[in-house]
């Protein structure tokens, strides 16, 4: 039986304070708004690999009707999406980083442990998500690069900003490395590539009939992929992009960026310079690459430059457009619809990966290969405006959605409360 020890007092004999998840309280709204935003973007884009071959992705002509409206929805949503709403994401992570050790450092003054466990669980999910569902997962490569940021989170705003802008150096540099080296490539290294990249008709015809086909035949794609994913892109390019946008988030949260905090005259002006920095340059890759008939020895690695870096630009303006938003109040209904997304964004993206691939693999109704561009755009605006009404649906019963409250659960080793 516990007793009081001698000599202590009241104020000694207090509990050692614990971890607590956040309350709904506590949250930033502008956070929640903006990341239901970036997960509105992620889908319209995930759309295309959740529909299409893997090659599709690098190389739009490498699979289906690449004319007409197809075109215009391609050059559309690559334009003012791809990699962009990935960005946001990013920020957002290393912002929450910085947000939750903050309060728990508060609380408890450590926060080592609740931010390692909370990475740790958050790869778990991951990888059931990479190798059972998807091959397009991004969690495993958020929790590994999120061990690694928390450990500059002290550094001041300034330093984060130019630490991050540097993180994003390494990538560029590694495929321009590529494409200078490329005439001296053996042709075993170049066969390899531009199966990569332009498949030939009877590895598209495997790769469909694979996603076809039931579960068991769909590993046979999805687990090599995943793991190269995890044991390649993370090293080299996924770690340092996620890793250099997760430390501008952070100095952005610092500096009160991403909570709203600025005048409406500094994110008029971030929103524009943003823009008008970041859409010509995507704008110019894409004329680069068409006038190159994307070829694999000009698009695959040095046409690939133009949207890696304007991408930045561009994420930066929606992200000062969402901060205008929210100061303004403009659009609740629709700031409302996002901010229950954003506030359930790991539910809503695993979900988005059961709608899916349920409607595209063969173990749901097969429609893998057959659904043209703007029908997929449609397929993925009709999921969101659904995901935005259950959403808010959810949230009038329960304080988090299914999955943040089982990751929540596990991080801090105890059942949170749900309803």
């Amino acid at each position: 039986m516990w007793s009081k020890p001698r000599g202590a007092t009241a104020q000694t004999m207090k509990p050692p304070p614990i971890h607590v998840p956040v309350t709904s309280g506590e949250r930033i709204a502008s956070l929640d708004v903006l990341r239901g935003f970036a997960l509105l973007g992620v889908l319209v884009m995930n759309m295309q690999l959740f529909s299409m071959i893997e090659a599709s992705l690098m190389n739009p002509a490498a699979f289906g009707d690449f004319t007409g409206i197809n075109r215009i929805v391609w050059i559309t949503t690559y334009l003012f999406g791809d990699l962009k709403f990935m960005a946001n994401f990013s920020m957002l992570f290393g912002a929450g980083i910085l947000l939750m050790t903050q309060r728990a450092e508060a609380r408890t003054g450590k926060s080592a442990g609740l931010h390692y466990q909370r990475m740790f669980w958050l790869m778990m999910i991951g990888m059931v998500h990479a190798y059972v569902f998807w091959y397009g997962d991004i969690l495993v490569s958020y929790a590994v690069t999120g061990m690694a940021v928390y450990l500059l989170r002290r550094l001041p705003a300034r330093w984060l900003l130019g630490l991050g802008a540097v993180a994003l150096v390494p990538p560029s540099l590694l495929f321009l490395f590529c494409q200078l080296t490329l005439p001296w490539w053996s042709p075993e290294s170049l066969s390899e590539i531009l199966a990569e990249w332009q498949p030939n008709s009877e590895q598209v015809a495997s790769e469909l009939a694979a996603y076809r086909g039931g579960w068991w035949a769909q590993t046979a794609y999805r687990a090599p992929s995943s793991l190269m994913a995890q044991v390649f892109l993370i090293p080299l390019w996924a770690g340092w992009r996620a890793g250099g946008m997760m430390l501008i988030g952070m100095a952005l949260l610092k500096s009160g960026v991403l909570t709203a905090e600025r005048s409406k005259r500094f994110y008029m002006v971030m929103a524009v310079a943003g823009m008008a920095l970041g859409l010509p340059v995507v704008a110019g890759g894409i004329v680069f690459n068409f006038a190159n008939n994307w070829s694999v020895e000009r698009s695959m690695f040095l046409g690939y430059q133009f949207n890696y870096w304007g991408s930045v630009g561009v994420g930066l303006g929606y992200l000062a457009i969402i901060m205008l938003m929210v100061k303004s109040g403009a659009l609740r209904w629709l700031q409302e619809g996002l901010s229950a997304m954003g506030k359930m964004a790991l539910s809503n993206y695993l979900l988005q990966t059961l709608v899916c691939t349920t409607l595209f693999y063969g173990h749901g109704f097969g429609l893998f290969g057959c659904v043209d561009r703007w029908h997929q755009l449609l397929i993925a605006l009709a999921i969101l405006v659904a995901q935005m009404a259950v959403s808010r649906g959810w949230l009038r019963w329960f304080r988090y959605g299914p999955m943040e409250w089982l990751w929540r659960s596990l991080s801090y080793r105890r059942w949170q409360p749900l309803r």
